[in-house]
């Protein structure tokens, strides 16, 4: 490994800044995205909440629907539920559908939950609507995706929708200004580690 000096280090910085500078100057749109997490890696969830969080700091307005979720209490609803004025935090769900085996039961609450997001999305209180395991909803086609796509593109051009849940659908993507898929490299419960608060809920 080269060592370099202080001056050399320096030198270096600065050319990085210069290049930084002239990238970022040439980035001036300013719009609603569109995000997607998905993937079979943990986090989806964990980082639109973090978004959220975010959102809540710049005095932002935020809904929350969660798809699927809704069967137990979650560390973050606790803590959503102290910003009433800035978070509609709305768990709506019943279980994974390996929990329910309930198809019909299934579509009626995506459905219900859908409704919500709808809700979100045509009011221009909300600076952002998060949807919360849509991408399941999707793949069991409990829901059209034509709808949802119509839906979230045609929203008001500042409002940010994220959208979170494994195997979202291709369309999907192709509509999302930013899609990141979490990869799964190890994970504790293939170790017999159960979810834990804190952690996943």
């Amino acid at each position: 490994m080269v060592q370099r000096t202080d001056e050399q280090h320096a030198e270096k910085m600065k050319k990085k800044q210069a290049a930084h500078d002239k990238i970022m100057a040439g980035k001036t749109v300013e719009k609603g995205l569109l995000i997607v997490h998905t993937g079979k890696g943990k986090g989806k969830t964990t980082a639109a909440l973090g978004m959220v969080v975010r959102a809540i700091g710049h005095g932002k307005k935020v809904g929350v629907v969660q798809f699927v979720k809704g069967a137990m209490t979650t560390g973050e609803k606790v803590v959503f539920d102290a910003f009433p004025d800035q978070v509609e935090f709305k768990p709506m769900g019943e279980g994974f559908t390996w929990n329910t085996q309930d198809r019909a039961r299934d579509i009626e609450l995506s459905r219900e939950a859908w409704e919500e997001v709808k809700r979100m999305v045509a009011d221009p209180a909300y600076d952002m609507v998060l949807a919360d395991e849509l991408n399941i909803v999707l793949r069991y086609d409990y829901l059209p995706l034509d709808e949802v796509i119509q839906v979230l593109t045609g929203r008001d051009e500042m409002k940010h929708v994220i959208v979170t849940g494994r195997n979202a659908p291709e369309g999907l993507m192709e509509a999302a200004d930013l899609v990141t898929e979490m990869t799964l490299v190890k994970h504790p419960f293939r170790s017999g580690v159960k979810a834990q608060a804190g952690i996943e809920f």
